[in-house]
């Protein structure tokens, strides 16, 4: 017999919308959020965040793109300067404190309107091969 957890972990999702505009096109401050958040939640960094400014095929999605890989997963963030939105995500294989992270976040771009989804992911996972070692965790 295998052991199961609940879930894998907390997927927390942010779509921002009416964001201070210039913290949207600012490297800087995405590297920051990405350099700090994950300490602020209790995750371990394992990398330095990526950061890079993003110009497509259409110039009004131009923004910043970054990511940062923790222990845990992974936090990123997509900026689009020119349409005053934001898109996060921060996935974790352990609880974390979603409200403080969302709140973080939110104060960071000062998004005046925003969805938040919080999604348990792995449904079912096997976190452990057995009951032996589940039991001695």
């Amino acid at each position: 017999m295998e052991a199961r957890s609940e879930n894998f972990g907390p997927h927390l999702m942010l779509d921002l919308r009416k964001c201070a505009r210039e913290k949207l096109g600012d490297y800087g401050h995405i590297f920051k959020i990405l350099y700090e958040l994950p300490q602020a939640i209790g995750m371990t960094k394992i990398t330095q965040p990526y950061v890079f400014p993003y110009s497509g095929l259409v110039p009004e999605d131009k923004g910043i793109t970054g990511t940062v890989i923790i222990a845990e997963s992974h936090i990123s963030i997509h900026t689009f300067q020119e349409k005053d939105y934001v898109f996060v995500d921060v996935f974790s294989c352990k609880d974390f404190d979603v409200e403080k992270a969302a709140d973080y976040i939110i104060d960071a771009f000062e998004s005046e309107d925003y969805d938040k989804h919080i999604v348990n992911r792995g449904k079912d996972f096997v976190r452990y091969g057995s009951p032996e070692k589940a039991a001695a965790i």
